[in-house]
């Protein structure tokens, strides 16, 4: 027998990496997973050696309309959406219109950082890597509890009031408001808006029905109402997230909509492109490279550069022991690991009321969507884990039982450490009169405070944003000088502190927010904010 005949007559018998791929038992975990954590539906997809292997839909996608999941329903992309304002940046470059390391101010002239030296060294690339400086959602107050009240441009603007935590490109720190300087940046050079670019330059060429604009009503009839879940009252809508078809001003940073099944299209050109940048890889990084059969919207090149690593992320020991996982990076619009010996291009997305996950093993071939309209991460990721070492040589566990297993640890180490509710040690010193007001920051605009006289209860003080439509709430007496907001929507923002500052002569002239908690921190979302008392 020749050499070469024996050598295939022993792969034949080796299993495929496919070899334990069973989507009758991913049916049973998806069903598994979507009732124990309190999510209403669920859409997943699989390309596979560049096949659509699998595209289901499973649970409600409207509870109140009985109305269900398939394979089309759409979903909102919450932070998978930033890979699509990555890729738009990189048709722009490969267009030459624009280079990563341009200085963001030369496009942006209106562009500032509270640090001149980032302000002046801040590059394209910068605000894609998450090492601003910037503690971690520093700004997100701008764009959450949707709708908001802020432009793009306002955003960009009001970068300067934001305070550093830490060195220019030092360390990791999630951040939304960059992402959606990356957009302002594509409207200004590309001349349209950040919607239409990626609507016509990234979904079109893929021939993607999705939508990081508006969307027609055929469209907004097949999309999953966003739901939350208590246990006091079980799972309820979140109608301010829910899909409308209009435009969000935070489409740059995770407002995109789409459907597992036209996600399965992206998936399947970004690895038919790895596939071929890795046959490319021997040419140098300067050499003309062609696109791929899939005709991605832009090159091999920019693919290269989004999946660099440029950010160092945090491993834990949960990483490690379910994943063998020693090293997690941040690219551009995604997250890079090793997994399992394989290289893994991934990223989440959480808006309260949907979850997904987009993951990635190019030398499989193997890419898997997962996206859901309920608020436990436990449901995506139980799912995802379970498809993923489907085709991995590694032991299959119940991948629900270990997630309920980990959030009751961690539900326990939080309430090991004590209940951290404020409790009042004296008497509140303000009357009504005088706190009655308007009260201005400099960039998030003003807090209302009225008196209103109920039937239920008199003299009640009402605070209303006048940027923010769901941050309205009632205002209590506390302690001393501070007061507590319960917002009347407790799933747009947590209760919080306000603390009002006064003259010697006990004039109220001032306030200062901080969350409702006898914790201490410098980074929560009201940091940067000092209301002042109009006259």
């Amino acid at each position: 027998m020749k050499f070469f005949t024996l050598i295939f007559i022993l792969l034949a018998l080796v299993p495929s990496a496919a070899a334990k791929w069973d989507p009758q038992s991913l049916d049973a975990t998806v069903k598994n997973a979507i009732d124990t954590f309190y999510t209403p539906g669920m859409s997943v997809s699989v390309v596979h050696q560049n096949q659509l292997i699998y595209a289901k839909g499973f649970g409600l996608a409207n509870i109140a309309k009985q109305l269900p999941v398939n394979k089309n329903t759409y979903f909102r992309l919450a932070s998978t959406s930033k890979a699509f304002t990555a890729a738009a940046i990189g048709v722009l470059v490969d267009q030459e219109k624009l280079d990563w390391k341009d200085l963001v101010i030369d496009h942006l002239p209106h562009f500032r950082m509270q640090d001149d030296y980032a302000t002046q060294h801040f590059t394209i690339e910068d605000l894609l890597t998450h090492k601003s400086g910037l503690v971690g959602g520093a700004g997100d107050s701008m764009i959450w509890p949707e709708p908001s009240g802020f432009s793009r441009a306002e955003v960009v603007k009001n970068l300067r009031y934001l305070t550093p935590r830490d060195q220019f490109r030092q360390r990791y720190a999630y951040s939304n408001v960059l992402y959606i300087t990356a957009g302002e940046i594509v409207e200004k050079i590309s001349g349209k808006s950040f919607e239409d670019f990626v609507d016509q330059h990234v979904f079109k060429p893929l021939g993607m029905q999705c939508y990081a604009g508006d969307m027609p009503k055929t469209a907004v009839n097949k999309s999953a109402m966003s739901y939350g879940h208590r246990d006091s009252e079980g799972i309820y809508p979140i109608p301010r997230n829910a899909i409308q078809g209009d435009a969000l001003m935070s489409a740059a940073a995770g407002g995109m909509v789409c459907s597992a099944a036209e996600m399965s299209k992206w998936v399947s050109a970004l690895l038919n492109d790895a596939k071929m940048a890795d046959e490319l890889s021997d040419l140098s990084e300067t050499s003309e490279q062609p696109q791929s059969s899939q005709q991605l919207p832009f090159s091999n090149k920019q693919l290269n550069k989004m999946w660099q690593s440029y950010t160092i992320l945090g491993v834990s020991d949960t990483d490690t022991e379910w994943d063998s996982t020693y090293f997690r990076n941040y690219g551009l619009g995604w997250r890079l690991s090793n997994y399992e010996g394989y290289k893994h291009i991934s990223h989440t997305g959480t808006l309260s009321g949907y979850q997904a996950f987009v993951a990635l093993i190019p030398e499989l071939e193997l890419g898997v969507v997962v996206l859901n309209n309920g608020s436990n991460y436990g449901a995506r990721s139980a799912v995802m884990q379970t498809v993923l070492k489907m085709f991995i040589d590694t032991e299959q566990k119940d991948w629900v039982a270990e997630y309920v297993a980990y959030q009751d640890e961690r539900e326990q180490a939080y309430l090991s450490r004590g209940d951290t509710t404020p409790k009042a040690l004296a008497k509140g010193t303000l009357s009504n009169k005088q706190v009655v007001g308007t009260y201005s920051d400099q960039w998030f605009g003003d807090f209302i405070i009225t008196e209103q006289t109920t039937n239920k209860k008199a003299n009640r003080l009402r605070i209303t944003s006048s940027r923010m439509a769901n941050l309205r709430g009632t205002l209590s007496a506390f302690q001393d000088a501070s007061y507590k907001i319960e917002w009347d929507n407790k799933n747009a923002a947590s209760d919080a502190f306000m603390h009002f500052e006064l003259d010697v002569e006990r004039k109220v002239i001032a306030a200062k927010l901080h969350p409702f908690s006898t914790k201490t921190s410098s980074s929560h979302e009201w940091r940067d904010m000092h209301f002042l008392k109009a006259e």
